[in-house]
């Protein structure tokens, strides 16, 4: 049988500060070790991506080690190393992301290493790109080797280095497509490019993803005469 709480009230006396008089007030204490606490368990739900198995191509070799996973395809190497959250499986042409403990930061570490898993196996065999459009009177771009040269509207062209594992391709001028393996490297570099010259919401004028939407906004208009 539990033990009874035992409680106790306690007298203090205060002086007023407007009235010169003491005021009694009683306080409640009960013992801190009879006090309990509802423990209610948390409900990790399975992930809607990270349940999907991960389809292997015949052009595509895996080496699994502990945590650690490296694959290799015609167009590259990557490798990744897992959080000890989850754990990767392969299973007969298929890599399957599953938890490896029951946690609220499992649950969100499966489906994001599962989508970094599969862009892995989908850049070394088959790539990524990324489309960007120059838009602007006199706004150009040229390759030079290895080196991307943007006329931009400054007074000097803007010159970048392309980093190793990306191929970077110009067209008409006024369009760029970065592509590679590596879906990352691929769109920070793009972003890089954009970061130059973001649109403008009045003209359209700038650097933008070939799928990017640009709002406009409406212009100051003149006073009526």
């Amino acid at each position: 049988m539990a033990s009874p709480i035992t409680s106790s009230f306690q007298t203090s006396n205060l002086r007023s500060a407007f009235f010169g008089e003491r005021k009694g007030f009683s306080v409640y204490s009960a013992p801190a070790a009879n006090v309990g606490f509802l423990k209610k368990a948390v409900e990790c739900k399975e992930s809607r991506i990270g349940k999907q198995p991960i389809e292997v191509p015949t052009n595509v070799t895996l080496k699994l080690e502990g945590q650690d996973i490296e694959v290799k395809g015609p167009l590259g190497q990557l490798s990744m190393t897992y959080p000890r959250e989850v754990v990767v499986e392969k299973d007969s042409g298929f890599l399957r992301v599953k938890k490896a403990m029951e946690t609220r930061r499992a649950s969100q570490m499966h489906g994001l290493f599962r989508t970094l898993t599969d862009n892995m196996v989908v850049g070394v065999s088959k790539g990524f790109e990324k489309r960007l459009q120059l838009i602007g009177v006199g706004y150009r771009a040229t390759l030079e080797g290895r080196i991307l040269v943007l006329s931009l509207g400054f007074s000097h062209p803007v010159r970048m280095d392309i980093p190793d594992g990306i191929q970077v391709k110009v067209e008409e001028n006024t369009k760029i497509v970065v592509s590679g393996y590596d879906k990352s490297e691929i769109g920070q570099f793009a972003a890089s490019i954009r970061k130059w010259r973001p649109p403008e919401p009045y003209k359209g004028k700038g650097v933008k993803y070939a799928d990017e939407i640009v709002r406009r906004k409406e212009g100051k208009a003149g006073k009526k005469k």
